[in-house]
């Protein structure tokens, strides 16, 4: 039984990774240029298929780190051509645009590799557990746990520790005093958008290891990312990862006792938060109005 609930409390810290991974992108995007982007898991599954297609040619590590700027680009193309032109108007307009944005990359991915899980290689050097007792501690799945971190840690460095990260923490807080003070608020955005869809495309590229690779990869990944950013605090960054984490170990913990509440748990924390404390664990008072 121990066994049994150590292997679904680290699934659910994995998993946990992956909706902190995706909500933090989703956060960013959200906190400086007030778009909901219900196309972030398409951007993930385009990650994926990206990296998927790189790995005959480059190999796994190469794929890893061109997949997601592969993505970030793309992201950065349509937050030019289409999102953009949304900045400053009701939140409903680029809710409604990401939406069917993300139908169109779900039908893109289906289109040009198909509608069928596709095989998807991850060093063999990592897909072996590290111990007979301990049979999910694979080297992938520490891998991916690590990467997240240092992920994480290094956006946060970014955030606090240069020019464009105090940039975008000051936009967040009032982006018209940003903009007087000279700062191009159009770059901006779209570099902060395209941060957001790389953290995507990054997750996308290890979700595909786990989960498999199939047009809708992202669709199990998109709900649950936005009720971290919910249960953690809207403008809240930490609040965000705490968010992610939380949900995903509480899953995993579910599974073993009620695993027909496996999914249904997540949004049961998600209105326990929002009853006891609205504006979320780290939120930032006065956030929601």
């Amino acid at each position: 039984m121990t066994q049994l609930i150590l292997f679904n409390v680290f699934n659910g810290l994995i998993i946990g990774a992956f909706y902190a991974l995706m909500a933090l992108g989703l956060s960013l995007i959200l906190n400086l240029s007030g778009v909901i982007n219900f196309a972030h898991g398409g951007f993930l599954a385009v990650g994926a298929y990206l990296a998927y297609t790189l790995m005959p040619y480059t190999g796994f590590w190469v794929a890893l780190l061109i997949a997601p700027l592969l993505t970030a680009a793309l992201g950065v193309v349509i937050e030019r051509l289409l999102i953009r032109r949304l900045y400053g108007r009701d939140p409903l307009y680029s809710l409604l645009l990401t939406f069917g944005l993300a139908f169109m990359l779900q039908d893109g991915t289906r289109y040009i590799w198909g509608p069928q899980t596709l095989p998807y290689q991850i060093p063999e050097s990592l897909n072996s557990p590290l111990s007979n007792t301990f049979f999910f501690l694979t080297g992938y799945r520490l891998f991916m746990v690590a990467l997240v971190i240092i992920v994480v840690a290094g956006l946060f460095l970014v955030l606090n520790r240069t020019r464009l990260g105090m940039r975008i923490r000051a936009g967040t807080t009032d982006l018209e005093t940003v903009s007087v003070l000279g700062v191009n608020v159009r770059m901006l955005r779209t570099l902060n958008f395209g941060l957001g869809i790389f953290l995507a495309g990054l997750a996308g590229v290890l979700a595909a290891g786990m989960l498999g690779l199939e047009p809708t990869i992202g669709d199990s990944l998109i709900m649950p990312s936005f009720v971290a950013i919910i249960v953690g605090g809207l403008g809240s960054l930490p609040g965000t990862l705490l968010g992610g984490i939380l949900i995903g170990v509480a899953s995993g913990v579910t599974s073993v006792f009620f695993p027909s509440a496996t999914e249904a748990v997540i949004y049961i924390m998600m209105g326990v938060v929002l009853l006891v404390r609205p504006r979320g664990l780290l939120g930032e008072e006065g956030r929601i109005q």
